[in-house]
């Protein structure tokens, strides 16, 4: 278990992080870009919210808070919806930095005093809470029109030509699948428990699909074809008039945090829709993977006949091995990060572009909800969710590297297109 030392270092981090996504006027936090998100005031005000609560208030909504009742409701994502939240009374922007100081102050004194793997995983849930937030902020801003208000991004490594478009062996047997907390004390309680699964041989592509490919599907007619178009995606491919990714523009260039630029490319194709990701496939003679062979290709290391931590082994994430934090505002181009790749040689797949699979979201055997009930168990598709959510995997460029390991799930709407959502094909073999 991480050090409380550590994790107040942690804390931090993540809070300059939120700043200097807020770091605007208060008009422009008051905006909201498209009714799929929040204005980023609530957001802030909402990770202090949602911290005072878990680490002051012990998760019990009967114990009072430094809010008054009627304001603190505002900030509760279950209650309220996106769309909706631009007409509530907020926060002003600095009365929303003011109470994230003072929630912060007084959950260090708390977190000085922690013991216990509980109490210590409530304060890694908080810092998983506001990094994911900041992913979402990221998201909005992607989508504000208007001048840009964020640099390009960094500068990220090279790629290597011959890797797009290839795959990898994975073959049949057994493999651990989901951590435990032993070994992943952070793991959100969808990751657990830990158990042996069996997977039929199967190849899945080295690296995500290109950009480059992707223009080949338009080029050959894939966005006007339903052949290659499930029911259900060619009828929203229909309904909104989808003619390429998200925020490419039709002279070929595209808008990326108010740059447009042109579009390189071996960079992973971003910002698609599962149905999208799925049509691509059956035009490409593939499919995409299940879930549970996405971390088989990642996580197992068959000559030592255990998972690996991450999928490059035991080390922690460094710029060297993936494209993480968020700084680059885009994926690197694919095989760029070779000393990162898998047991099994798959490259790139932590970090660049969240990955739809065909898995909905499910527990694993033995699943046992984590303090914050709500996080994972109204989204199974037991709970009546059914094809309401896709699981996607690996992360983006934009999820913090301290918060990612191969077990974490992500899911969301099959037709949600915002997120940096990318694909990576599979095979049965």
């Amino acid at each position: 278990m991480t050090s409380p030392q550590v994790l107040a270092t942690e804390l931090t981090r993540a809070r300059e992080r939120t700043l200097s996504l807020v770091d605007f006027d208060d008009a422009e936090l008051h905006r909201q870009y498209d009714p799929l998100m929040s204005p980023l005031v609530w957001d802030l005000a909402h990770i202090g919210q949602q911290e005072e609560f878990w680490l002051l208030r012990d998760g019990d909504p009967h114990i009072p808070g430094l809010l008054a009742p009627e304001i603190d409701s505002l900030y509760d994502a279950f209650v309220h919806s996106r769309a909706s939240r631009v007409d509530l009374p907020l926060l002003p922007p600095a009365d929303a930095r003011s109470y994230c100081r003072t929630v912060r102050d007084r959950v260090l004194d708390v977190l000085a005093r922690a013991e216990g793997a509980e109490a210590l995983f409530r304060f890694g849930l908080v810092i998983s809470h506001e990094h994911q937030h900041d992913e979402t902020m990221l998201q909005a801003l992607n989508l504000r029109g208007g001048p840009a208000l964020l640099s390009p991004g960094a500068v990220l490594p090279d790629g290597r030509g011959g890797v797009a478009g290839t795959s990898v062996l994975v073959p049949a047997g057994p493999f651990t699948l989901g951590v435990d907390a032993a070994e992943e004390p952070y793991s959100l309680d969808n990751e657990r428990p830990g158990h042996t699964v069996e997977v039929d041989a199967f190849r899945i592509g080295r690296v995500p699909v290109t950009n480059a490919q992707w223009r080949d599907f338009i080029d050959d007619g894939g966005y006007r074809t339903p052949h290659w178009w499930s029911e259900r995606g060619w009828a929203h491919r229909e309904q909104f008039g989808l003619t390429a990714p998200a925020f490419w523009n039709a002279d070929g260039s595209r808008t990326r945090f108010g740059h447009r630029e042109s579009i390189p490319g071996d960079e992973p194709v971003q910002h698609i829709t599962y149905f999208e990701a799925e049509a691509f496939a059956t035009w490409s003679g593939a499919r995409l993977p299940t879930e549970v062979e996405w971390e088989k290709a990642c996580a197992w290391d068959p000559v030592a006949g255990a998972r690996r931590r991450f999928p490059w082994g035991d080390a922690e994430p460094t710029p060297a091995l993936a494209n993480l934090g968020g700084d680059a505002l885009r994926p690197a181009p694919v095989g760029a990060y070779p000393a990162g790749a898998s047991a099994y040689g798959a490259e790139q797949m932590l970090g660049d572009v969240w990955e739809w699979t065909t898995s909905a979201l499910r527990p694993w055997p033995g699943f046992t909800p984590m303090i914050y009930d709500r996080y994972s168990v109204p989204f199974f598709a037991e709970s009546g969710s059914s094809d309401d959510y896709r699981v996607l995997r690996g992360g983006s460029w934009a999820v913090a590297a301290g918060i990612l390991r191969p077990s974490f799930r992500n899911w969301d709407h099959p037709i949600r297109r915002q997120i940096f959502s990318g694909v990576r094909l599979a095979w049965d073999a």
